[in-house]
């Protein structure tokens, strides 16, 4: 992996980048950068948007909560968006932010909130899973956002699943082998990885997904694993076999 500047403070912009065009900061940004980080006009940070890279831009302070970013150079190029979607069942909102976060650093390029008969928060707010997205990229360097889409049941995801797209279900009840020789078999093909609810899957659920043909069911250890932490085993089992790592 290149070598970024990861010291400077990165912040993220819905606008257009390029030189020349000042941003005005909303309140919230703006406050940040000069009241906690108590940065002068003049100051510089990095600031990206999804779409045009990482730049470096100046800042103006132009009131008390006020100021504007315009961008001088490019640092880093936008590069692909990532492709692998997450499908998960919602959880209970601290452990949520943190699944989330976590998804982000770990590649993930479509976060999809999944309906399960035994999940057991069925509302999320995509805001704030968007707005989680982002802390995490703005943390990590990492260029892209997240699709961050609404809720849907297990059946409407699995009625619509992309016919080239192989599905990794992780299934507690599954066979305990080790799941790097089955997603060594991936490499090269769209992926998508479903982690169910704290209950687990029903086994009305388990028939479905096992009859759907691009999907993989895999173990993740002889031990149970919270939610959130199913999360990180499995995207890391899965970028170590046949992502980018």
């Amino acid at each position: 992996m290149p070598i970024h500047d990861f010291k400077s403070q990165r912040l993220y912009l819905d606008h257009p980048l390029r030189p020349g065009l000042a941003i005005e900061l909303d309140r919230n940004q703006a406050n940040y950068l000069t009241s906690v980080l108590r940065m002068k006009t003049g100051a510089q940070v990095l600031v990206f948007n999804g779409r045009d890279g990482e730049w470096r831009a100046e800042l103006e302070v132009t009131g008390r909560k006020s100021g504007k970013l315009a961008p001088i150079e490019r640092t880093r190029p936008q590069p692909p968006a990532n492709d692998l979607v997450y499908c998960f069942a919602p959880l209970k909102q601290a452990r949520l932010d943190y699944m989330v976060q976590k998804a982000v650093e770990m590649g993930v390029g479509v976060l999809q909130p999944v309906i399960t008969q035994h999940t057991q928060t069925q509302k999320i707010n995509v805001e704030r899973m968007r707005a989680n997205a982002i802390e995490a990229a703005e943390q990590c360097g990492i260029l892209s956002i997240p699709d961050c889409r609404e809720a849907i049941r297990l059946d409407a995801l699995l009625d619509r699943w992309e016919a080239d797209r192989i599905l990794i279900f992780a299934d507690e009840a599954a066979e305990e082998t080790n799941p790097l020789d089955a997603l060594r078999t991936c490499r090269g093909r769209p992926l998508g990885l479903l982690i169910g609810p704290e209950g687990g899957f029903s086994q009305a659920e388990r028939d479905r997904l096992s009859a759907l043909e691009r999907a993989l069911t895999i173990s993740l250890g002889p031990r149970i694993l919270r939610a959130d932490t199913a999360a990180v085993a499995a995207l890391a089992v899965i970028q170590a076999a046949c992502g980018d790592w």
